[in-house]
Formats: structure tokens, C-alpha cells, sequence
């Protein structure tokens, strides 16, 4: 499992897109994608902090926590933009952070309040996707551009698979189609 910080020393263009996505509306915002107890998925806007760090999420007491407490899974999506239809996308474990001086650092630069019972998180990142749609650019009479995706899949990944942002099971490396696809860009 890779680190935010490990992924933005990896692909920093691709890290810069998705956190001024997440963070366009000033502190971060987007939605969490946790995985009940019956296997079920939850979704919840929360607002992510990304530092030099990490990825992390202050939570409060709530099923979401309780989720990521049992099984760490997650999925974070950005807040959709006003002016177009652009989309970041990261996916991996959440762990709770104990550092005491870690947490009062990262509960200053995320403005947490003291007296709510929340709970840190880090999230590690083991998908990062990034889709942008020039829909401006379209051409009177001529077939509508399709989106740019760059996909980031942490090296590391566990038992020799990868899993696409879609959650779809591949085998490494990607399909042949993808990586001729001018519009997808995969950097692992």
C-alpha cells in the first residue's frame, strides 16, 4: 500500500490534479465510499485534508467510522466542479493515526475542533484516477472528444493483480488496448 506521499513522488502531476479537485472549493471536499458490515457500500461527503504527509480524514463517531474502523476499505471521489464535469478518484485501506503529535498538527492544518469526538485517518492509495472532459473543444459535425484518464495503480499491488479504478480484477499489465489508447494514460 502506497502512501499519498509515495504516489505524489510517483506521478506529482497526476497527485496535483486530483488534490486541486479536492481541494477546489478551498478546504477538501468529496465523498467516501466505506463498506458496511453486510458487505454493502455507504457513501458520505466528508473533507479530506492532503498535506506533503498524506491523505487524511478527520471522522466523527458514525457508521462511517465504524466502517473503517472494521474493515478499512475505502473509495474517495471529488466534489463535481461548476464549470465541467472533471473527476479525481482515489481508492485503498484507511488505517487510524495514533501519533498524538501527528494528529494535533494535522487538527490544526484541517481546522478539526477539539471538542468533537472525531477520529484521524490516513489513507493509503492503491488507485488514483483522474478524468478530465474538454467538452468546449468539440468540433460542429464531428464526433465529441472523449474524456482523458490517467489511472495510477500502486506498484506494490497485492498478490501480482492490479485492480482498475473500476474495480474490475486485471492481470499485470494492463490490456493491450488500453495502453494504445491516446485518451488513457496508465502509470504504474
Amino acid at each position: 500500500m502506497a502512501s499519498w506521499s509515495d504516489f505524489a513522488a510517483d506521478e506529482p502531476r497526476l497527485a496535483d490534479g486530483i488534490r486541486l479537485l479536492m481541494q477546489q472549493y478551498g478546504p477538501g471536499f468529496g465523498y467516501l465510499a466505506t463498506v458496511r458490515a453486510d458487505g454493502g457500500p455507504r457513501v458520505h461527503p466528508v473533507s479530506p485534508v492532503i498535506t506533503d504527509e498524506g491523505l487524511f480524514c478527520f471522522v466523527i463517531d458514525s457508521p462511517k467510522r465504524r466502517d473503517l474502523e472494521r474493515d478499512g476499505r475505502y473509495a474517495l471521489h471529488s466534489f463535481p466542479p461548476e464549470d465541467s464535469d472533471d473527476e479525481a478518484y482515489v481508492a485503498g485501506h484507511a488505517r487510524p493515526v495514533t501519533d498524538r503529535a501527528r494528529v494535533a498538527r494535522l487538527a490544526e492544518i484541517g481546522r478539526a475542533a477539539p471538542a468533537v469526538d472525531w477520529r484521524l485517518f490516513e489513507f493509503s492509495v492503491d488507485v488514483a484516477m483522474l478524468t478530465r472532459r474538454d467538452f468546449g473543444l468539440d468540433v460542429p459535425g464531428e464526433a465529441p472528444r472523449r474524456p482523458t484518464v490517467q489511472v495510477w495503480l500502486d506498484p506494490r499491488g497485492e498478490g501480482g493483480s492490479r485492480t482498475r479504478a473500476d474495480d474490475t480484477a486485471v492481470s499485470d499489465p494492463w490490456p493491450p488496448h488500453r495502453e494504445h489508447d491516446p485518451q488513457c494514460t496508465v502509470a504504474a
